[in-house]
């Protein structure tokens, strides 16, 4: 019996992984879940999970939570805080942590679980993508198992050889890591009418189902950027050793060429809880509620490469990642201020490349030792976003 701490479970991962552990009562138990704002969600869960802790992170809804429990019949012990976060991630009856904190918020908790040597099931892209160097020298020390749940990791994940050896991709004989990507919901509208594109547009997803922040990721593929940074981070490998392919069915979820010619692919209905059935398993595999893909109902497959004028958050992302840990911890906290704002009518769609180049422009790149200094930086390019756009930035 495996014991999880499923951090974000009012969150799309969180839901769906959920579903896939409640199909399985004889293999996992639920130590503790995590939510922020949508508590009813978070009791129902509770209700019927029954986890030994339900964690409240704003302090500021815990008495809400309280009622809330008392109404849904809820026996686990309530909690609140960032403190209460990194206790059920680290916890020693944990086994296994399903980090699905959307944005930065998720680093302590995730980092508190790498650090006790858990088994991490990693959605939460944007902790590594903050924290690089030192999260993967966290688990290294503490022994813990990384296991991506984004799709396209999670593919890259099992196309890679059971031997492979962190960064060795030579010995490995890979040639090419292709991370495939929609392209979101805009990747055929003519560029002249950006301007125009409103929220509701770039809330929709043409292909998958999930939260409204990674949804506008998506239309401006920052998505795929942050897992281009991630897929460095998680293999050891170069920005150089990295293609990204616009691939519109998501069917494919990604690919490994190797040096002989041949190339393996990772293919499935696009559905989370696929990649997350995998990350409880591994290495075995159980059944995860998923359509089978059926290969006679295929109408096409098409890819091509992305064009950077359309997604200029991509080509930023990339250059994030050559240029270093500041580089990318300053571009993600930018970003979720920029996403922020556009979801609250400040700024246009367009904006959002714009405020994120503007604030890595202005922040100055040091070199990154310690998680203050990370949360530092967040910090810092956080006030910068928000200056740009208080100072009415536009496109």
């Amino acid at each position: 019996m495996q014991t999880v701490t499923v951090l974000g479970a009012t969150g799309s991962i969180g839901c769906n992984t959920l579903d896939v552990i409640n199909r399985h009562p004889d293999k996992y138990r639920i130590f503790a879940i995590t939510g922020n704002n949508q508590l009813k969600l978070l009791m129902e869960q509770a209700n019927k999970c029954s986890p030994r802790y339900v964690v409240i992170a704003d302090p500021l809804h815990y008495s809400a939570a309280l009622e809330l429990a008392k109404q849904y019949q809820v026996e686990a012990e309530i909690l609140c805080g960032q403190q209460a976060l990194e206790d059920v991630s680290s916890a020693p009856e944990v086994d296994s942590v399903m980090a699905a904190i959307v944005g930065a918020a998720g680093l302590l908790p995730t980092m508190a679980a790498v650090k006790a040597g858990k088994r991490v099931l990693l959605a939460n892209k944007e902790a590594l993508v903050m924290s690089g160097a030192l999260f993967i020298d966290a688990a290294n020390k503490s022994g813990a198992q990384i296991l991506p749940i984004d799709s396209e990791h999670n593919a890259i994940f099992q196309c890679l050889p059971h031997n492979f050896t962190y960064g060795d991709l030579g010995n490995s004989g890979i040639e090419k890591i292709l991370l495939t990507g929609s392209g979101g919901p805009f990747r055929e509208r003519a560029l002249d009418t950006f301007g125009s594109i409103t929220v509701d547009e770039a809330s929709t997803h043409p292909n998958w189902s999930m939260g409204r922040k990674i949804t506008i990721d998506s239309a401006t593929m920052m998505n795929k950027g942050l897992e281009f940074i991630e897929v460095c981070w998680l293999f050891g490998v170069k920005s150089k050793d990295i293609d990204v392919v616009i691939h519109p069915q998501s069917i494919i979820h990604s690919m490994v060429q190797y040096v002989d010619g041949s190339v393996i692919a990772q293919m499935g209905n696009p559905d989370m809880r696929t990649p997350i059935a995998y990350g409880l398993a591994h290495p075995q595999r159980i059944e995860a509620g998923v359509k089978p893909l059926n290969f006679k109902e295929i109408v096409d497959f098409s890819f091509k490469t992305p064009c950077y004028e359309r997604y200029p958050n991509l080509k930023l992302a990339i250059a994030a990642c050559e240029a270093g840990q500041c580089a990318t911890t300053s571009l993600n906290a930018a970003n979720e201020v920029a996403v922020e704002h556009f979801l609250h009518g400040n700024i246009s769609f367009c904006d959002i490349a714009k405020v994120n180049e503007a604030t890595l422009n202005a922040m100055s790149m040091v070199e990154m030792n310690s998680i203050q200094q990370l949360l530092e930086q967040d910090s810092l390019a956080r006030v910068k976003a928000n200056e740009l756009i208080r100072g009415k930035f536009q496109c």
